[in-house]
């Protein structure tokens, strides 16, 4: 989600003989959709409240801003500029419901940080599995020929491998903020899926697409396997939102502004938590509360440089 900030697994979870890092987490949870739940709840509370405290701290330096994004957004800082570093990834391409949620969510965030960069909807994206990052074009191009004759199976792998998403909520660090979800574990089911269905996670999706792209013989070298599912709503490319200006004239922490920043995620969270989240009493869950990957569109293989959405699209599977 942040560059500068390391992906650490805070879940608990031990590590596994498989040469499939996801093996891991499903070893230990034993397959078992409300184990592995737990796992990414964990993870992701926990996460929350390290990054809480770290923005609180007296000693906290302010927020990491994304050099290579300012230079893109605002060409007057180095003419000519082009971000070097070519991915190789497979996508989830959220719904339109989902969508909307967020560009609800982004404007409330707006309403307490103007300055923030906030990801564009047409470019929102799930990395269920990165294959490698900071390459260079030709090599990129070259993983691409050495996966081709498989891409088509596994970019369609979502229409008869159908894992739901629920639970959104707003991770953040110093550096971004996304929309997270954890798997689903048979809560407020609707339109006919049964309850086996959520047996089978988004960590297991995780697992076979990295089983399956290796498979095709090529390293896969992903930043991260924490059990996360999240999109990276925004980023910060100015300091002016949480900083003041001291008797030199330079941006210092303000913590008051941090404080209130802090709160307006908190209020977003409770209000996701009341109005889209399963609820013991309703049938389904509300409209953007629920993701089932694949719905719309298939994984998207995408190169290039695509860190903010951008990129080229290989190949788009198909969606249900």
């Amino acid at each position: 989600m942040a560059t500068g900030n390391a992906f650490e697994d805070l879940s608990g979870v031990k590590s596994s003989p498989s040469d499939n890092p996801y093996d891991a987490l499903i070893e230990e949870a034993q397959g078992d959709p409300a184990a592995l739940q737990a796992r990414y709840a964990t993870h992701r509370v926990t996460r929350n409240n390290q990054q809480k405290a770290k923005l609180l701290d007296q000693s906290f330096s302010g927020v990491i801003l994304d050099q290579i994004l300012r230079k893109i957004e605002d060409p007057n800082i180095e003419p000519g500029y082009t971000d070097p570093r070519h991915c190789l990834v497979f996508w989830a391409r959220p719904p339109q419901n989902l969508k909307d949620l967020i560009a609800e969510i982004q404007e409330l965030l707006l309403t307490v940080s103007p300055n923030l960069w906030v990801m564009p909807l047409d470019r929102l994206h799930m990395t269920a599995l990165e294959i490698t990052h900071s390459r260079t074009a030709e090599e990129i191009s070259n993983l691409v020929e050495r996966m081709r004759p498989q891409i088509a199976m596994i970019t369609d792998y979502t229409l008869k491998h159908r894992t739901r998403l629920i639970k959104p909520l707003i991770s953040y660090d110093g550096a971004a903020l996304a929309l997270s979800f954890l798997p689903a574990a048979g809560e407020n089911l609707s339109n006919g899926r049964p309850k086996p269905d959520d047996a089978y996670t988004y960590h297991h999706l995780r697992r076979d697409l990295y089983g399956l792209s290796k498979g095709t013989g090529v390293n896969v070298d992903s930043r991260y396997i924490v059990p996360s599912a999240h999109l990276t709503i925004g980023r910060f490319i100015t300091d002016n939102d949480h900083s003041t200006m001291d008797a030199d004239g330079k941006p210092v922490p303000d913590a008051e502004k941090m404080r209130k920043w802090l709160a307006k995620i908190e209020e977003i969270n409770k209000w996701l938590e009341n109005e889209y989240w399963p609820k013991s009493d309703q049938v389904g869950i509300k409209s953007g509360g629920e993701w089932i990957v694949g719905e719309g569109k298939g994984l998207d293989y995408r190169m290039g440089a695509l860190w903010y959405g951008t990129g080229v699209t290989v190949r788009l599977g198909q969606g249900f």
